[in-house]
């Protein structure tokens, strides 16, 4: 029986990328199933890409869109998608071609080996600078050092999933979609395929290279992990014992020694800035997780739908 296949494809200001993407796409998937849906989730954009999108829907009845009532961002629009998909499995991807959908046959093929993960993994990155790479190799070794998941590196949100993870991840009632994250919590007989990542077909990113790559790592790490709190209870304690160390010595100084103490000032505010600095440290540790519990318990949608096109449950 042949399978239905759902593409999942997050947007936001991308009118000169439609176009190709979808000769490229459309061709991958007439080679493997005449069962599919390509789901644009789009945020609202100044430019012509709701436009483009409408056209092509007149074009081919398998593409569908999803409008949002305000710009939620990249994350809630895939996790909209996913919400939203009727295949029996479905692909992240950019509507950018970084990620090209050739792989998708490749991903296809493992999956019927069985797979219900497989994830594309990046070989080399075009169009990067060495001060993002080393941001991001750098990021993935702190997330698996500390995090509970192990979150493959080098990986994006370009994926397969299969029905049984996409159902998992409908169950996961997070605010904030990391979804490299969510998968690897979730499980299940995962595998990869290497490519090498080409450059943006046109247009300018949206997403912030650095800014983007350090809010990924404090998700992957606050979202999956309670050591950074650990973290700053151990240091607390260790500063604590130094602190009575020290005092103890000043105390034997004074009674056994009959030192003449006068603390220099550098010192002092040295100790100081040390100590304000840890108490503002843990401080922020402590205010990410408070934040999130925070945005949790408010229980708000991760997104809102303005109006969808062609749109179809199954």
């Amino acid at each position: 029986m042949e399978k239905f296949l759902s593409i999942i494809v997050p947007v936001y200001k991308e009118e000169e990328n439609i176009l190709n993407f979808l000769s490229r796409t459309e061709t991958v998937l007439n080679k493997v199933t005449e069962k599919y849906e390509i789901i644009f989730c789009l945020d609202p954009s100044p430019d012509k890409t709701e436009e483009i999108i409408l056209n092509e829907i007149n074009r081919n009845e398998r593409i569908r869109l999803i409008k949002f009532s305000r710009r939620f961002g990249q994350p809630a629009a895939t996790m909209a998608g996913i919400h939203y998909c009727n295949g029996d499995a479905c692909v992240v991807i950019d509507v950018d071609l970084q990620d090209p959908p050739e792989l998708i046959i490749s991903m296809i093929v493992k999956w019927e080996e069985g797979y219900k993960v497989v994830y594309a993994k990046r070989r080399s990155r075009k169009g990067e600078t060495l001060i993002k790479k080393a941001i991001t190799r750098f990021g993935y070794k702190l997330i698996n050092k500390i995090s509970d998941v192990d979150i493959p590196p080098n990986t994006g949100d370009f994926r397969l999933m299969d029905r049984i993870v996409i159902d998992e991840l409908k169950k996961l009632h997070e605010s904030h979609g990391f979804l490299r994250g969510m998968v690897a919590f979730v499980g299940f007989k995962q595998d990869f395929i290497e490519y090498d990542r080409d450059e943006r077909a046109s247009g300018i990113s949206n997403y912030n290279r650095y800014v983007g790559s350090l809010k990924i790592a404090i998700n992957g790490i606050v979202g999956f992990s309670i050591r950074p709190l650990q973290l700053a209870t151990l240091t607390g304690g260790l500063i604590a014992i130094g602190a009575f160390i020290l005092g103890l010595w000043i105390l034997i100084e004074k009674i056994f020694l009959h030192a003449e103490l006068t603390p220099g000032l550098t010192w002092t505010i040295v100790l100081i800035t040390f100590l304000s600095g840890v108490q503002l440290l843990s401080l922020g540790i402590m205010g990410e997780y408070i934040g999130r519990i925070y945005e949790e318990v408010k229980c708000r949608p991760l997104y809102i739908i303005d109006y969808s096109q062609n749109y179809h449950r199954k």
